[in-house]
Protein backbone atom coordinates (compact mmCIF):
# COMPACT_ATOMS: atom_id res chain seq x y z
CA UNK A 1 0.00 0.00 0.00
CA UNK A 2 1.53 3.49 -0.42
CA UNK A 3 2.26 5.91 2.13
CA UNK A 4 -0.79 7.89 3.41
CA UNK A 5 -0.39 11.59 1.50
CA UNK A 6 -0.66 14.43 4.63
CA UNK A 7 -1.83 16.67 5.08
CA UNK A 8 -5.18 15.54 3.41
CA UNK A 9 -7.52 16.98 1.16
CA UNK A 10 -10.50 17.93 3.14
CA UNK A 11 -13.23 17.10 0.08
CA UNK A 12 -15.81 14.56 -0.54
CA UNK A 13 -13.94 13.52 -3.86
CA UNK A 14 -10.51 13.01 -1.97
CA UNK A 15 -12.97 11.19 0.44
CA UNK A 16 -14.38 8.57 -2.06
CA UNK A 17 -11.19 8.43 -3.87
CA UNK A 18 -9.15 7.22 -1.02
CA UNK A 19 -12.19 4.77 0.32
CA UNK A 20 -11.89 3.03 -3.17
CA UNK A 21 -8.09 3.06 -2.87
CA UNK A 22 -7.97 1.27 0.09
CA UNK A 23 -10.83 -1.31 -0.13
CA UNK A 24 -8.17 -4.09 -1.86
CA UNK A 25 -6.33 -3.87 1.40
CA UNK A 26 -9.34 -3.72 3.97
CA UNK A 27 -9.58 -7.45 4.30
CA UNK A 28 -6.66 -9.75 5.68
CA UNK A 29 -4.14 -7.55 4.37
CA UNK A 30 -5.34 -5.00 6.88
CA UNK A 31 -5.87 -7.54 9.57
CA UNK A 32 -2.28 -8.48 9.68
CA UNK A 33 -0.30 -5.73 9.61
CA UNK A 34 -3.07 -2.73 11.18
CA UNK A 35 -0.92 -2.36 13.98
CA UNK A 36 2.10 -1.70 12.53
CA UNK A 37 3.22 2.06 13.06
CA UNK A 38 5.69 2.88 9.97
CA UNK A 39 6.97 5.38 8.28
CA UNK A 40 4.28 6.81 5.57
CA UNK A 41 1.72 4.78 7.28
CA UNK A 42 0.98 2.54 5.00
CA UNK A 43 -0.94 -0.28 6.33
CA UNK A 44 -4.21 2.13 7.38
CA UNK A 45 -7.07 3.22 5.72
CA UNK A 46 -6.47 6.66 6.12
CA UNK A 47 -10.44 7.73 6.10
CA UNK A 48 -10.75 8.87 9.95
CA UNK A 49 -10.54 12.55 9.09
CA UNK A 50 -13.25 12.26 6.34
CA UNK A 51 -15.64 10.15 8.81
CA UNK A 52 -15.02 12.28 11.75
CA UNK A 53 -16.57 15.10 9.90
CA UNK A 54 -18.65 12.91 7.70
CA UNK A 55 -17.64 13.97 4.14
CA UNK A 56 -17.43 9.73 4.27
CA UNK A 57 -20.63 8.29 6.61
CA UNK A 58 -19.68 5.67 8.77
CA UNK A 59 -22.39 3.96 7.08
CA UNK A 60 -21.11 4.79 3.20
CA UNK A 61 -17.74 3.24 4.59
CA UNK A 62 -19.31 0.14 6.13
CA UNK A 63 -21.64 -0.95 3.17
CA UNK A 64 -18.50 -0.94 0.64
CA UNK A 65 -16.46 -2.86 2.84
CA UNK A 66 -19.06 -5.56 3.04
CA UNK A 67 -19.54 -5.19 -0.79
CA UNK A 68 -16.15 -5.72 -1.31
CA UNK A 69 -15.28 -8.20 1.41
CA UNK A 70 -18.42 -9.93 2.27
CA UNK A 71 -16.24 -12.19 4.74
CA UNK A 72 -12.84 -11.02 6.32
CA UNK A 73 -12.93 -7.89 6.63
CA UNK A 74 -14.31 -7.54 10.58
CA UNK A 75 -10.58 -5.99 11.81
CA UNK A 76 -11.57 -2.83 9.20
CA UNK A 77 -15.19 -3.20 9.94
CA UNK A 78 -14.91 -3.14 13.67
CA UNK A 79 -12.17 -0.18 13.31
CA UNK A 80 -15.49 1.51 11.98
CA UNK A 81 -17.93 0.50 14.36
CA UNK A 82 -15.80 1.44 17.24
CA UNK A 83 -16.37 4.85 16.25
CA UNK A 84 -19.90 4.46 16.36
CA UNK A 85 -20.30 2.82 19.69
CA UNK A 86 -17.77 5.70 21.44
CA UNK A 87 -20.18 7.85 20.31
CA UNK A 88 -23.26 6.37 21.06
CA UNK A 89 -22.00 5.46 24.68
CA UNK A 90 -21.15 9.21 25.10
CA UNK A 91 -24.29 10.30 24.12
CA UNK A 92 -26.09 8.23 26.69
CA UNK A 93 -23.70 9.32 29.37
CA UNK A 94 -23.30 13.33 28.81
CA UNK A 95 -22.46 13.97 32.20
CA UNK A 96 -18.52 12.33 31.39
CA UNK A 97 -17.78 15.39 29.15
CA UNK A 98 -18.95 17.66 31.64
CA UNK A 99 -16.61 16.09 34.00
CA UNK A 100 -14.13 15.73 31.22
CA UNK A 101 -14.21 19.81 30.59
CA UNK A 102 -13.64 20.34 33.94
CA UNK A 103 -11.41 18.52 35.12
CA UNK A 104 -9.26 19.89 32.14
CA UNK A 105 -10.10 23.32 33.44
CA UNK A 106 -8.44 22.05 36.88
CA UNK A 107 -5.06 20.16 35.24
CA UNK A 108 -5.12 23.84 33.28
CA UNK A 109 -4.95 26.12 36.61
CA UNK A 110 -2.27 23.62 37.79
CA UNK A 111 -0.53 24.08 35.08
CA UNK A 112 -0.33 28.27 35.53
CA UNK A 113 0.31 27.63 39.31
CA UNK A 114 2.65 24.78 39.38
CA UNK A 115 5.72 25.29 38.00
CA UNK A 116 7.05 21.31 37.99
CA UNK A 117 3.71 20.77 36.34
CA UNK A 118 3.97 23.01 33.88
CA UNK A 119 7.29 21.85 32.58
CA UNK A 120 6.36 18.30 32.89
CA UNK A 121 3.54 18.93 30.46
CA UNK A 122 5.15 21.45 28.36
CA UNK A 123 7.74 19.24 27.78
CA UNK A 124 5.76 15.93 26.54
CA UNK A 125 3.22 18.65 24.21
CA UNK A 126 6.62 19.62 22.70
CA UNK A 127 8.73 15.95 22.45
CA UNK A 128 11.38 17.33 24.76
CA UNK A 129 11.14 14.34 27.93
CA UNK A 130 14.11 12.04 26.13
CA UNK A 131 11.68 9.56 26.09
CA UNK A 132 12.34 7.38 22.66
CA UNK A 133 9.17 7.29 20.85
CA UNK A 134 6.91 9.55 22.59
CA UNK A 135 8.90 12.14 21.80
CA UNK A 136 8.88 11.54 18.10
CA UNK A 137 5.08 11.31 18.22
CA UNK A 138 3.97 14.10 19.91
CA UNK A 139 6.06 15.97 17.02
CA UNK A 140 4.97 14.18 14.49
CA UNK A 141 1.05 14.94 15.92
CA UNK A 142 1.97 18.62 16.33
CA UNK A 143 3.48 18.64 12.31
CA UNK A 144 1.12 16.49 10.75
CA UNK A 145 -2.62 16.56 12.58
CA UNK A 146 -2.56 13.02 12.42
CA UNK A 147 -1.11 9.60 14.81
CA UNK A 148 -1.22 6.22 14.10
CA UNK A 149 -3.84 4.44 16.05
CA UNK A 150 -1.53 1.97 18.17
CA UNK A 151 1.08 4.91 18.71
CA UNK A 152 -2.00 7.07 20.24
CA UNK A 153 -2.41 4.20 22.76
CA UNK A 154 1.56 4.01 23.58
CA UNK A 155 1.71 7.56 23.86
CA UNK A 156 -1.74 7.55 26.46
CA UNK A 157 -0.29 4.98 28.59
CA UNK A 158 3.00 6.73 28.65
CA UNK A 159 1.71 10.16 29.52
CA UNK A 160 -0.40 8.74 32.42
CA UNK A 161 1.35 5.88 33.78
CA UNK A 162 5.59 6.95 33.25
CA UNK A 163 5.03 11.20 33.28
CA UNK A 164 2.17 10.90 35.72
CA UNK A 165 0.60 13.65 33.78
CA UNK A 166 -3.27 14.27 34.24
CA UNK A 167 -5.06 12.55 31.40
CA UNK A 168 -7.36 15.63 30.90
CA UNK A 169 -3.94 17.05 29.46
CA UNK A 170 -3.06 14.81 27.27
CA UNK A 171 -6.40 14.00 25.51
CA UNK A 172 -7.28 17.95 25.46
CA UNK A 173 -3.20 17.47 23.59
CA UNK A 174 -4.86 15.19 21.15
CA UNK A 175 -7.99 16.82 20.52
CA UNK A 176 -6.35 20.25 19.41
CA UNK A 177 -4.34 18.86 17.35
CA UNK A 178 -5.55 15.65 15.40
CA UNK A 179 -7.65 16.52 12.22
CA UNK A 180 -9.66 13.65 13.09
CA UNK A 181 -10.38 14.18 16.60
CA UNK A 182 -13.45 13.49 18.43
CA UNK A 183 -15.47 14.35 21.83
CA UNK A 184 -16.51 11.34 21.99
CA UNK A 185 -13.40 8.89 20.37
CA UNK A 186 -10.62 10.71 21.99
CA UNK A 187 -11.95 11.59 25.61
CA UNK A 188 -13.53 7.65 25.67
CA UNK A 189 -9.91 6.14 24.58
CA UNK A 190 -8.03 7.91 27.07
CA UNK A 191 -10.30 7.11 30.09
CA UNK A 192 -10.45 3.19 28.41
CA UNK A 193 -6.23 3.80 28.62
CA UNK A 194 -6.12 4.96 32.43
CA UNK A 195 -9.17 2.18 33.35
CA UNK A 196 -11.60 4.51 33.47
CA UNK A 197 -13.73 3.12 31.03
CA UNK A 198 -13.92 -0.61 31.80
CA UNK A 199 -13.27 -0.92 35.42
CA UNK A 200 -9.85 -2.50 36.77
CA UNK A 201 -8.58 -2.55 33.01
CA UNK A 202 -5.68 -0.50 31.71
CA UNK A 203 -3.06 -0.19 28.55
CA UNK A 204 0.33 -0.73 29.23
CA UNK A 205 2.66 0.29 26.99
CA UNK A 206 6.01 -1.57 26.86
CA UNK A 207 9.25 -1.92 24.75
CA UNK A 208 8.79 -4.65 22.87
CA UNK A 209 5.31 -4.06 21.75
CA UNK A 210 6.78 -0.50 20.92
CA UNK A 211 9.62 -1.79 19.20
CA UNK A 212 7.75 -5.02 17.57
CA UNK A 213 5.25 -2.32 15.82
CA UNK A 214 7.45 0.33 14.43
CA UNK A 215 9.47 -1.71 12.98
CA UNK A 216 12.39 -1.26 15.25
CA UNK A 217 12.44 2.47 15.20
CA UNK A 218 11.71 2.59 18.92
CA UNK A 219 12.76 0.86 22.12
CA UNK A 220 12.06 3.04 25.57
CA UNK A 221 13.15 2.45 28.30
CA UNK A 222 12.06 2.98 31.73
CA UNK A 223 8.57 2.75 31.15
CA UNK A 224 5.93 2.22 33.85
CA UNK A 225 5.29 -0.95 35.18
CA UNK A 226 2.67 -0.05 37.85
CA UNK A 227 -0.54 0.56 35.41
CA UNK A 228 -3.04 0.43 37.90
CA UNK A 229 -6.19 1.85 37.24
CA UNK A 230 -7.00 5.85 38.01
CA UNK A 231 -8.95 6.61 40.33
CA UNK A 232 -12.99 6.63 39.19
CA UNK A 233 -16.28 7.14 39.91
CA UNK A 234 -18.77 4.82 39.28
CA UNK A 235 -20.13 5.22 35.08
CA UNK A 236 -23.77 8.00 35.58
CA UNK A 237 -26.65 5.80 34.64
CA UNK A 238 -27.37 5.92 31.09
CA UNK A 239 -30.34 8.60 29.17
CA UNK A 240 -32.18 7.09 26.66
CA UNK A 241 -31.29 7.00 23.23
CA UNK A 242 -31.97 10.98 21.31
CA UNK A 243 -34.67 10.20 18.89
CA UNK A 244 -34.24 13.46 16.85
CA UNK A 245 -36.54 15.69 15.50
CA UNK A 246 -39.34 15.82 12.41
CA UNK A 247 -39.35 17.74 9.61
CA UNK A 248 -42.64 19.92 9.64
CA UNK A 249 -42.88 19.68 5.72
CA UNK A 250 -45.09 22.82 5.24
CA UNK A 251 -42.66 25.15 6.78
CA UNK A 252 -39.63 27.38 5.44
CA UNK A 253 -37.07 25.69 5.86
CA UNK A 254 -32.74 26.15 5.76
CA UNK A 255 -30.33 23.35 5.85
CA UNK A 256 -27.32 24.27 8.99
CA UNK A 257 -24.36 22.02 8.48
CA UNK A 258 -21.69 21.60 10.76
CA UNK A 259 -18.32 20.26 11.15
CA UNK A 260 -19.64 17.24 12.97
CA UNK A 261 -21.58 16.26 9.62
CA UNK A 262 -20.57 17.53 6.04
CA UNK A 263 -22.15 15.03 4.19
CA UNK A 264 -25.18 17.10 3.36
CA UNK A 265 -27.30 14.59 2.17
CA UNK A 266 -29.48 11.77 3.54
CA UNK A 267 -32.57 13.59 4.42
CA UNK A 268 -34.85 13.03 1.34
CA UNK A 269 -37.55 16.28 2.83
CA UNK A 270 -34.99 17.93 1.98
CA UNK A 271 -34.50 18.93 -1.55
CA UNK A 272 -30.54 20.64 -3.08
CA UNK A 273 -31.87 24.22 -3.08
CA UNK A 274 -33.01 24.33 0.58
CA UNK A 275 -30.81 27.65 1.49
CA UNK A 276 -27.96 26.51 3.15
CA UNK A 277 -25.76 27.92 5.69
CA UNK A 278 -22.76 26.44 7.84
CA UNK A 279 -21.42 26.40 11.55
CA UNK A 280 -18.71 26.23 12.70
CA UNK A 281 -16.91 25.49 16.06
CA UNK A 282 -13.69 24.55 15.60
CA UNK A 283 -11.67 26.43 17.99
CA UNK A 284 -14.11 25.33 20.84
CA UNK A 285 -12.35 21.67 20.46
CA UNK A 286 -10.21 23.09 23.35
CA UNK A 287 -9.60 25.88 25.67
CA UNK A 288 -6.08 26.66 24.01
CA UNK A 289 -5.14 27.25 20.69
CA UNK A 290 -6.52 24.66 18.05
CA UNK A 291 -3.69 23.33 15.36
CA UNK A 292 -4.20 25.53 12.12
CA UNK A 293 -4.50 22.06 10.56
CA UNK A 294 -7.34 21.17 12.06
CA UNK A 295 -8.84 24.42 11.55
CA UNK A 296 -7.57 24.21 7.72
CA UNK A 297 -9.13 20.76 6.87
CA UNK A 298 -12.75 21.97 8.43
CA UNK A 299 -13.01 25.03 6.10
CA UNK A 300 -11.76 23.34 2.95
CA UNK A 301 -14.41 20.54 4.03
CA UNK A 302 -17.32 24.07 4.48
CA UNK A 303 -15.93 25.10 0.94
CA UNK A 304 -16.16 21.70 -0.77
CA UNK A 305 -19.60 21.28 0.62
CA UNK A 306 -20.96 24.56 -0.15
CA UNK A 307 -19.82 23.76 -4.12
CA UNK A 308 -21.35 20.28 -4.00
CA UNK A 309 -24.93 21.67 -2.91
CA UNK A 310 -24.39 24.59 -5.52
CA UNK A 311 -24.57 27.19 -2.84
CA UNK A 312 -21.02 28.30 -3.21
CA UNK A 313 -21.73 31.45 -0.93
CA UNK A 314 -23.37 29.67 1.61
CA UNK A 315 -22.88 32.02 4.93
CA UNK A 316 -21.05 30.54 7.66
CA UNK A 317 -21.34 31.24 11.22
CA UNK A 318 -19.31 30.46 14.52
CA UNK A 319 -20.48 30.40 17.57
CA UNK A 320 -20.06 33.95 18.23
CA UNK A 321 -22.76 34.87 15.88
CA UNK A 322 -25.73 32.98 17.04
CA UNK A 323 -27.85 36.11 17.08
CA UNK A 324 -26.86 36.99 13.84
CA UNK A 325 -27.46 33.38 12.30
CA UNK A 326 -31.44 33.83 13.76
CA UNK A 327 -31.50 37.51 12.06
CA UNK A 328 -30.73 36.34 8.96
CA UNK A 329 -33.07 33.42 8.94
CA UNK A 330 -36.04 35.52 10.15
CA UNK A 331 -35.29 38.46 7.74
CA UNK A 332 -35.29 35.86 4.80
CA UNK A 333 -38.82 34.43 6.27
CA UNK A 334 -37.30 31.22 7.24
CA UNK A 335 -39.55 29.43 10.24
CA UNK A 336 -37.69 25.89 10.11
CA UNK A 337 -34.07 25.25 10.68
CA UNK A 338 -32.82 21.56 9.76
CA UNK A 339 -29.74 20.38 11.11
CA UNK A 340 -27.88 16.97 11.16
CA UNK A 341 -27.98 15.78 15.13
CA UNK A 342 -24.35 16.61 17.00
CA UNK A 343 -23.52 14.20 19.44
CA UNK A 344 -21.81 15.22 22.16
CA UNK A 345 -19.03 17.65 21.74
CA UNK A 346 -18.37 21.86 21.19
CA UNK A 347 -21.54 21.28 17.80
CA UNK A 348 -24.04 20.04 20.16
CA UNK A 349 -23.55 22.66 23.12
CA UNK A 350 -23.49 25.84 20.15
CA UNK A 351 -26.83 24.27 18.99
CA UNK A 352 -28.29 23.94 22.63
CA UNK A 353 -27.51 27.10 22.69
CA UNK A 354 -28.68 28.69 19.12
CA UNK A 355 -32.16 26.98 19.75
CA UNK A 356 -33.44 29.66 22.04
CA UNK A 357 -32.22 32.54 20.18
CA UNK A 358 -34.48 30.99 17.16
CA UNK A 359 -37.38 30.07 19.07
CA UNK A 360 -37.94 34.03 20.40
CA UNK A 361 -37.80 34.80 16.48
CA UNK A 362 -40.62 32.03 15.76
CA UNK A 363 -37.96 29.38 14.27
CA UNK A 364 -37.95 25.93 15.50
CA UNK A 365 -34.61 24.16 15.38
CA UNK A 366 -34.98 20.40 13.93
CA UNK A 367 -32.19 18.34 14.66
CA UNK A 368 -32.08 15.21 12.17
CA UNK A 369 -30.86 12.57 13.68
CA UNK A 370 -29.31 9.89 10.89
CA UNK A 371 -30.51 5.96 10.83
CA UNK A 372 -27.19 4.79 11.14
CA UNK A 373 -26.88 6.31 14.50
CA UNK A 374 -30.83 5.72 15.80
CA UNK A 375 -30.28 2.17 14.92
CA UNK A 376 -26.91 1.56 16.65
CA UNK A 377 -26.80 3.83 19.49
CA UNK A 378 -29.27 1.81 21.63
CA UNK A 379 -27.20 -0.96 21.39
CA UNK A 380 -24.17 1.15 23.34
CA UNK A 381 -25.15 0.09 26.92
CA UNK A 382 -22.00 -1.61 28.22
CA UNK A 383 -18.82 -2.89 26.54
CA UNK A 384 -17.85 -2.40 23.19
CA UNK A 385 -17.96 -6.53 22.66
CA UNK A 386 -21.70 -6.60 23.24
CA UNK A 387 -22.01 -3.47 21.08
CA UNK A 388 -20.46 -5.72 18.44
CA UNK A 389 -22.70 -8.42 18.27
CA UNK A 390 -25.59 -6.53 18.14
CA UNK A 391 -24.28 -4.64 15.14
CA UNK A 392 -22.03 -7.12 13.41
CA UNK A 393 -24.02 -10.19 13.48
Amino acid sequence: MTALPLPLPATRAAATARLDHFLPRAGQAYAARRNEDLPGHPHVSGLAPYIRHRLLTEAEAIEATLRAHPQGADKFLAELWWRTYWKGWLERRPAIWSAYRQGLTEALNRVQAEAGLRAQWEAACTGQTGIDGFDHWAQELAATGYLHNHARMWFASIWIFTLRLPWELGADFFLRHLICGDPASNTLSWRWVGGLHTPGKTYAATPDNIARNTGGRFRPTGLARDCRPLPMQPHPAPRPVPQGDILHPDDPTALLLHEDDLAGDGFPHLPPETPLLFLTTTARRSPLAVNPLVTAFVDEGVADTAIRRGQPDAPRFTEAGLDALGDQLAAQGIRQLATPYAPIGPTAAALQRLAPLLADRGIRLARLLRDHDAQSWPHATHGFFRFREAVMP
